[in-house]
């Protein structure tokens, strides 16, 4: 093999390596963004506090008080692993158009981009063994870690 076509290979690895890292990225950011969004951009959408009462099949029902300003919703549901115990009273962002609720505040938003701590994660990885930037890797891992601890420890 010459130079040149090791040369090539090399680019060609790295480019390879470079597109996996990204997508894993993007795929993160695009999964945590579908809660997130909720979360992030909170300001005009109906807030209250949902008071769990009763868990089934991985969601969670309650009597949802809505804050000043914003509106009742009858029927409200959250996702079983956000809602910590029967009887809490969560802080809720309403999904627009749906009787679907997110956990708002420090918790919910660190929830929300749990997947996204996860691509990190996987993204560290690649970062610093299929690029050969193992200090970029171990950034990229140790922030993902360290969202993902805060969101349990938040939980």
């Amino acid at each position: 093999m010459t130079k040149r076509s090791r040369t090539f290979l090399l680019y060609v690895r790295r480019a390879a390596m470079a597109l996996v890292a990204a997508l894993l990225l993007v795929a993160g950011f695009w999964s945590s963004w579908g809660t997130a969004q909720h979360v992030v951009l909170a300001k005009g959408r109906d807030h209250g506090t949902l008071t769990v009462t009763k868990c089934a099949d991985d969601v969670c029902t309650g009597p949802y008080r809505p804050s000043a300003g914003s509106s009742a919703h009858p029927g409200m549901t959250i996702a079983e692993s956000v809602a910590v115990r029967r009887g809490a009273r969560i802080p809720v962002v309403v999904k627009p158009g749906t009787t679907q609720a997110v956990r708002s505040g420090p918790a919910g938003l660190l929830y929300a981009w749990l997947p996204l701590a996860g691509a990190l994660l996987l993204a560290a990885l690649v970062i610093g063994g299929g690029l050969r930037m193992p200090r970029t890797g171990w950034v990229a891992g140790v922030l993902g870690a360290a969202t993902m601890a805060a969101a349990f420890i938040a939980l």
